[in-house]
């Protein structure tokens, strides 16, 4: 079978995306991709019952990191797809959310927010900032100073009383368990962040606080020699009892920013760190021989254990392993070998309920396994949309980042309408 390789840029399109069920993806079909995902899309957002006007936040049993994680993905939806149906809604979101001082730190949130919570908003928003996401909100700081006040906020709880540094999974005593946590997507987090604002905006700051939380992170062994990124460890015991549970989305997150740094500096060591994680993140795929090259999520899935957090940890995989192929391209061949399968897969397990499009779980069963939810539309949109990178425009930087106040209906009265201001 031929895969789709890569996609040549093409302009920016506003024409209407007819929805196609994901049965019949053809993924050397741009136009296949974009009507897929337009119909994988509306089911993950049927989770949200936000409106352009309010924020609200996602039913049980999901928790608010998981709706600025939706907003990423509608992001990459929006950006990837031409279709801007739903951008309203996604600034509203990431605007209703900002907090008191402007940096995702929301009190009325604080029973349940973590470093790593704050860090998937973080994600979101720099990737609005980088996209020059219409911000229509003049009482609000831009995107990008939205980014540095949450930077800001992580870095203020580096802490280095154990393990000679890290942030700890939790923030308040409210959780007191993850008080002694120093896990690799809150470290992961704020070294992708960093790494971000480091190419937005030339600021050697963000830099070496990228380069020092990485070392930090290899010195304790959370990543280790081969790419493998662990789970965490304890902060009682010094970080000498690492974790060895390997969840994708850990891997992802650093092997996101360590692209972006790759692009940022030319600096051929974090080409060589983008490489052997993704090499080591191929234990994520073929979970038996007769499913080789699909995606799973290896912690859990086979033993019916994932909670409604770890159902959508495919989907932050391929998000920012497709993102870091726009600055690394060496690891085409990779997604072209492991995403391409998996996002058939995930097409195919996207079949299920009376509509026949709803997304199921596991990809390596042949279809629709009747597990369902937020996380399955998430993780099936991601793998699927992100097919389009190719065709992609890559993050903004420098002066090429603005403030637009006015949203692109794809009409011919608003286009070109836009308050377009420097950061």
């Amino acid at each position: 079978m031929q895969f789709l390789k890569s996609l040549k840029p093409a302009a920016a399109t506003t024409a209407v995306i007819a929805a196609l069920a994901p049965k019949d993806l053809d993924i050397n079909d741009p136009s296949s991709i974009r009507g897929v995902a337009k119909t994988i899309a509306g089911g993950a957002m049927s989770y949200y019952s936000g409106t352009s006007e309010k924020f609200v936040d996602l039913p049980e049993p999901h928790y608010w990191w998981q709706a600025g994680a939706l907003m990423g993905s509608m992001l990459d939806y929006s950006h990837y797809t031409g279709d801007k149906t739903y951008d309203q809604r996604i600034s509203r979101a990431l605007l209703a959310q900002v907090g008191p001082d402007f940096d995702y730190m929301l009190p009325t949130h604080f029973g349940q927010e973590g470093n790593d919570d704050q860090a998937f908003w973080g994600f979101a928003v720099m990737s609005a900032a980088e996209r020059n996401f219409p911000h229509p909100d003049e009482n609000v700081p831009s995107w990008l100073q939205l980014g540095s006040n949450l930077w800001n906020s992580l870095t203020s709880r580096w802490n280095t009383t154990a393990c000679g540094g890290g942030l700890l999974w939790q923030i308040f005593e409210s959780n007191p368990n993850g008080l002694d946590y120093k896990n690799t997507v809150s470290n992961g987090g704020l070294f992708q962040i960093s790494a971000r604002l480091a190419r937005a905006t030339g600021n050697n700051t963000y830099l070496e606080w990228a380069e020092k939380v990485w070392d930090w992170t290899e010195a304790v062994g959370l990543i280790d020699s081969y790419g493998n990124v662990y789970d965490g460890a304890s902060a009682s015991h010094n970080c000498t009892d690492t974790n060895p549970v390997t969840f994708s989305y850990s891997a992802a997150i650093y092997l996101y920013g360590a692209a972006v740094l790759a692009d940022h500096t030319g600096d051929k060591k974090w080409t060589q760190r983008t490489e052997r994680i993704l090499e080591a993140s191929r234990s994520f795929f073929s979970p038996f021989d007769n499913a080789t090259n699909i995606m799973y999520e290896h912690a859990c899935e086979q033993v019916f254990s994932c909670n409604a957090d770890m159902r959508s940890f495919k989907g932050y995989f391929s998000r920012f392993v497709y993102g870091a192929s726009l600055f690394v391209p060496s690891i085409q061949p990779t997604i072209d070998e492991l995403w391409h399968t998996s996002a058939l897969a995930a097409a195919g397990a996207c079949s299920g309920g009376a509509d026949g499009t709803t997304c199921g779980q596991k990809w390596y069963v042949g279809g629709f396994d009747g597990l369902t939810g937020l996380g399955e539309e998430m993780c099936a949109l991601e793998t699927i949309q992100g097919l389009l990178v190719g065709e992609s425009k890559p993050p903004l930087k420098g002066d090429e980042i603005k403030v637009v106040r006015t949203f692109d209906s794809g009409s011919k009265s608003k286009r070109g309408r836009y308050d377009v201001r420097k950061v």
